[in-house]
């Protein structure tokens, strides 16, 4: 009991911690949707449309900027403020998405599979097959994670390879690491789909 009260206490202390940094950020002033970052310059490797989550989504820019090009939208974060703020963003833009309150200490909410799955600025390395697990044949992950290259050491940061390491069962179509960023954009294969074992088939969405 006094374990799963820590617990508690601490996701909602990193709630009130994004919700206030998120606060500050919109009354900085709105933004609008962007690609991820790792898409920039690349964004042809997108599927022609389909289902899109977007991990640790923040103010919805990458989410609406999907739902913008025509895809089925999931978006999910811990933080009620960044998710008030990409709903007032969809408005907006006209475009629907659904938004997940979620934490992701629990990891990933049930779902999918996914023709997209996008996770910037969040690191967990727990997650990260939960994230190729969430991807649909064909299906392409775009992710962007702090890094060690070129910035040093840091808590939320990458070592160099952790991406390459952790997606390695997947296509890489990009993967760059310097200036304190390490992205990675890879696809699953038809044939690495097979590959997955029986029992990953079977498992729900969201079971680990």
């Amino acid at each position: 009991m006094a374990a799963a009260a820590y617990a508690r206490r601490v996701a909602e202390s990193d709630r009130e911690r994004w919700d206030a940094r998120h606060a500050a950020a919109v009354a900085v002033g709105a933004v609008g949707p962007a690609p991820p970052d790792a898409l920039r310059g690349r964004t042809e490797l997108l599927p022609p449309g389909g289902r899109a989550l977007d991990v640790a989504c923040g103010r919805g820019t990458v989410a609406v900027w999907l739902a913008a090009r025509g895809f089925a939208v999931d978006a999910v974060d811990v933080s009620p403020v960044a998710l008030d703020a990409g709903r007032e963003l969809a408005v907006r833009e006209g475009v629907a998405v659904r938004w997940l309150r979620h934490d992701l200490d629990d990891g990933l909410p049930e779902g999918g599979p996914y023709d997209v799955v996008v996770c910037q600025r969040f690191r967990d390395p727990a997650r990260y097959p939960e994230l190729a697990a969430r991807l649909a044949p064909g299906g392409l992950l775009v992710v962007t994670v702090l890094s060690e290259v070129g910035e040093g050491p840091g808590p939320f940061r990458a070592p160099a390879g952790e991406l390459l390491a952790a997606f390695a069962g997947l296509e890489v179509l990009h993967h760059v690491e310097r200036d304190g960023e390490a992205h990675l954009v890879a696809r699953l294969n038809a044939a690495a789909s097979d590959r997955r074992c029986p029992s990953d088939r079977r498992r729900p969405p969201g079971r680990r």
